[in-house]
């Protein structure tokens, strides 16, 4: 029987700068992917950075190309049959341009998103070819992979639950930029699970589902460590 794995992808990095980390210094922020093998197929969610001058300026990303990054998993662009992005800005869906005629599932309201003014590098978007599967709300894509819905970072942002041999797996994109992010709605969750009486913090109503999903292992678009129950 054909395995169902994930794996990650190295895209490079971008510097975000000190009037947006709230520390008080600029942060070197990895920029990830990952790769759904399937018997019925090889989805890849998310595509890498864009460029543009502005951006370029602002962020000073190191890119790492969509080739180069899928070279490293011994497969090319041709091997890809499904794209998911957890949003469409500008580090997420950089190679989608390279990736025309395969379905690119995204939420509904993040495609409308990201056709507007100052959302993502526009042309990323829109580029000769590209195919998108428009959802409103979860989805089982292939059997066992599920696109479920994660607003917050964007109000389209979405993402990947896939029943792998080694467990669930839940590829978070940027629903939390990091694994302790995770792990504190997580935890909340579970003391609500154990009716805390104390005030608890508050929670995205979609993390009750994902836990419900039972993840093994939960990994992220900017953070390389990964949650685990």
């Amino acid at each position: 029987m054909a395995k169902v794995a994930v794996s990650r992808l190295d895209f490079g990095y971008f510097v975000r700068p000190t009037e947006e980390t709230g520390t008080g210094a600029a942060r070197v922020v990895a920029c990830l992917g990952y790769l759904v093998e399937h018997p019925d197929g090889l989805i890849l969610m998310d595509s890498g950075m864009g460029t543009d001058p502005d951006v370029d300026a602002h962020y000073r990303p190191a890119r790492r190309p969509l080739a180069a990054a899928l070279d490293d998993a011994g497969v090319t662009t041709d091997d890809v049959t499904v794209v998911v992005n957890c949003h469409l800005h500008f580090d997420h869906c950089g190679g989608n341009p390279q990736l025309t005629g395969r379905p690119i599932v995204t939420q509904r309201v993040e495609l409308q998103a990201a056709r507007s003014d100052g959302y993502t590098l526009t042309e990323l978007v829109d580029a000769p070819g590209l195919r998108y599967e428009e959802l409103d709300g979860e989805a089982e894509i292939l059997p066992g992979v599920l696109v479920v819905p994660t607003p917050g970072h964007t109000a389209g942002h979405q993402s990947l639950v896939v029943r792998a041999d080694d467990g669930t797996v839940l590829v978070a994109g940027q629903s939390h930029d990091t694994a302790t992010a995770y792990s504190g709605d997580a935890l909340a969750w579970r003391a609500a699970q154990a009716s805390q009486d104390a005030t608890l913090p508050p929670t995205p109503e979609w993390i009750d589902r994902l836990q419900r999903l039972d993840p093994r292992r939960v990994v992220f678009a900017h953070d390389h460590a990964v949650w685990t129950p």
